[in-house]
């Protein structure tokens, strides 16, 4: 099989939650247990560090990544989704793995695959950690690609494990309240692994609290400590809060031997892009008219994100805007500006929701704008229609901005 026909095969034979949503969702580990069997457990090759949340979880795994590429150490990443290619989501360094690999190890593991019925996110899994261990890593950041507790990712015995902003999203997995998603999301908690909390939240803080303590887990609410301030190349404000639990995740690989500076912490925010190859995080397209594209699509995300947009000084604003279909709509309305020129589209992806409906729910809230078929036409009418003096924003969903970065 080519590079094509393999991504074709893993999109479309398997269930895949990004294109499909809640039929591609699996309720246990045991697929995961046994596919890592069946490759000789490569999660038990190598260290790691498990990052969770519902925002920020991907900007914190990177600058981790960047922070200890700095001080020297051969870093995997495992993140997700991807935005352009599916080998985004495997890096060693910031290189991304090969084509080759990917193809030999679905055409070395087909038929175990086949015969198991493996979702595109488990083998996704078990091909970053057999790649990683294959390589050598002296450490792997992994992301947690859904909730925590039943995540793919959650086979691994980190040596510290992070837990950034929760929010309301994926409910219908997670659960409809703050602490049964918090509950989820603490399914990463190890006995006796460190565990960081980014952001102290009143109404789940028990959540964490009891589980470290159920765990034996030493446990530190990153934004409850005073540390130095770094400037970091990613420039959404809410950034600040992801480098607080970056920055005490680093001070526990310090105190376990891990050779980190400061200068390493330094320049590794500093250059988190550059070392990572991150894209969508307040991302600016354009200086005139100015263009930012941002992948935050829940209410959490989206409410820092109009935050910093309406601090920006411009003319008129105009924002391209699409979602899936199982996007909670009520809540993110009223985070919205009306005050600007919507441009509804639809991602080009199964879950996208028709941009003719988004534009109806839209127009009866008090919003204008037009619907177009497509994120580009959509994209590119904005930029006719603005002026160098204005501001386009383009965003809604992670699928909206894979399609303009």
């Amino acid at each position: 099989m080519t590079y094509k026909d393999t991504l074709h095969w893993m999109f479309s034979q398997l269930p895949m939650y990004q294109k499909q949503g809640q039929k591609a969702f699996k309720k246990d580990l045991t697929n995961t247990l046994a596919l890592a069997q069946h490759l000789k457990n490569p999660q038990q090759q190598f260290k790691s560090i498990h990052v969770a949340g519902t925002n920020g979880k991907g900007s914190s795994s990177h600058m981790l990544a960047s922070i200890l590429q700095e001080a020297g150490y051969k870093v995997g990443l495992y993140t997700s989704p991807h935005l352009k290619d599916f080998r985004e989501r495997i890096k060693v360094n910031g290189k991304q793995v090969s084509k080759q690999f990917v193809i030999g190890f679905i055409k070395r593991n087909k038929a175990f695959l086949d015969k198991q019925q493996l979702s595109f996110f488990e083998m996704t899994v078990g091909m970053a950690y057999n790649y990683f261990a294959k390589q050598k890593v002296d450490i792997a950041v992994i992301e947690v690609g859904l909730g925590g507790r039943l995540d793919s990712t959650n086979i691994i015995l980190p040596e510290v494990s992070l837990i950034t902003n929760i929010g309301f999203d994926h409910v219908q997995f997670l659960g409809n309240t703050l602490p049964l998603i918090a509950k989820e999301k603490a399914g990463i908690i190890k006995p006796n692994v460190p565990v960081v909390i980014s952001e102290t939240q009143p109404e789940i803080q028990s959540v964490f609290i009891d589980t470290a303590k159920n765990n034996n887990s030493p446990i530190v609410f990153a934004d409850q400590v005073e540390n130095l301030s770094y400037t970091s190349d990613l420039k959404g404000n809410y950034q600040s809060k992801n480098s607080k639990g970056v920055l005490e995740v680093i001070k526990i690989l310090q105190k376990k031997k891990y050779t980190i500076s400061s200068k390493n912490i330094k320049n590794g925010l500093l250059n988190t892009i550059k070392n990572t190859g991150l894209k969508g995080r307040w991302q600016l397209l354009n200086e005139s008219p100015k263009v930012i594209c941002d992948t935050a699509h829940n209410k959490e995300g989206l409410t820092i994100t109009m935050q910093q947009l309406l601090k920006e000084d411009f003319e008129n604003l105009h924002v391209v805007f699409g979602v899936v279909n199982d996007k909670d709509l009520v809540s993110i309305l009223p985070i919205l500006p009306k005050k600007a020129t919507y441009y509804f589209c639809k991602p080009n992806v199964p879950r996208g929701l028709d941009q003719n409906i988004l534009k109806k729910l839209f127009v009866s809230n008090g919003f204008v704008g037009t619907a177009y078929s497509s994120v580009e036409e959509a994209y590119q009418q904005a930029l006719k229609n603005a002026t160098i003096k204005d501001f386009i924003y383009i965003g809604g969903s992670t699928f909206v901005v894979a399609e303009v970065v």
